[in-house]
């Protein structure tokens, strides 16, 4: 029997009056009908008898009620704790970043334990191959990733940043020495992309397939990760987009990071599964875009 049955018939029992117990409910009359006639199929007679005037609970309805209520009150009490304890900020939240955690996701972190000092944080690094795997298991509550995110069981928040790109090459590569290069030049560098279970707007966004006039960019095979990224760049099998963050994370005496202008920023946010949303959830990507925009204010 669905839960929803059995909690209408016990405020239709109290009420004996099926529009007020369809205020209680938030339902229509009609839906209210439904339910009991749903449950009555379901028992194999009926619980109401029904006149133009009244409502009363039939002997079989006395003596299902009798029987239901203890359990029901448990279980509806059981609902209203979990309920409870879903709008708390306590406990463990575990929060997914991709590959580096720079100041954006410490900052982040500072600013939500400070905020909420009975939820610990936990940090869990995420592959840039399988950007919503970890959330998809169950094995984050959200995650930083690039927005925009095109995934309907996904929510996302603002954004945090806005930061422009940087091509690694390696120091014997002939841009290593250039100050910049414009976004028209990777068609002549053949570019690392991911492999892995990541969605091809993805896949796109760490490795344009096209400049932005539409000129075909090369392709020198995909990584998983950004280490293994790195270690393709050093050897110079090719070149590897960074968001200039984590360009300056990875700073390394074999690698060149040479920025790139013409491209679309990158914006880091956070995502989490619908279907889990939590008032920690919200909490943290509330405290996120207070720090993001606090960190603006001290540059402007």
């Amino acid at each position: 029997m669905e839960f929803r049955e059995l909690e209408c018939f016990v405020v239709l029992s109290e009420e004996l009056h099926f529009a007020r117990t369809a205020e209680r409910l938030y339902l229509s009359p009609g839906r209210v009908s439904q339910l009991m006639r749903s449950l009555e199929t379901r028992i194999g007679g009926r619980l109401f008898e029904r006149t133009s005037r009244r409502v009363r609970l039939t002997p079989l309805g006395e003596r299902f009620l009798a029987d239901l209520r203890p359990s029901y009150d448990g279980l509806a009490d059981a609902v209203r704790r979990a309920k409870a304890a879903a709008r708390e900020v306590t406990g463990r939240l575990r929060v997914g970043f991709l590959a580096t955690p720079t100041e954006v996701v410490t900052g982040s972190v500072r600013a939500f334990e400070r905020r909420y000092p009975e939820c610990e944080v936990e940090l869990v690094e995420i592959p840039l191959s399988d950007p919503f795997g970890k959330l998809r298991a169950g094995q984050v509550d959200l995650a930083f990733t690039l927005l925009p995110v095109n995934e309907p069981d996904l929510a996302t928040g603002e954004g945090l940043n806005e930061v422009g790109y940087q091509l690694g090459v390696s120091i014997r590569h002939p841009l290593a020495a250039r100050p910049g290069i414009a976004a028209e030049e990777l068609a002549n560098v053949p570019l690392i992309g991911m492999d892995g279970p990541a969605p091809r707007t993805w896949r796109e966004r760490i490795a344009p397939s096209v400049t932005p006039s539409g000129r075909p960019i090369p392709r020198a095979g995909t990584v998983a990760t950004s280490q293994e990224g790195l270690t393709q760049v050093a050897l110079d099998r090719g070149g590897m987009l960074f968001c200039a963050p984590t360009a300056a994370h990875h700073r390394r005496p074999d690698v060149s990071f040479v920025p790139v202008a013409g491209l679309s920023p990158s914006v880091m946010g956070l995502a989490w599964v619908k279907a889990a949303e939590t008032a920690a959830v919200l909490a943290f990507d509330e405290a996120a875009v207070g720090h993001a925009h606090r960190m603006e204010s001290l540059v402007a």
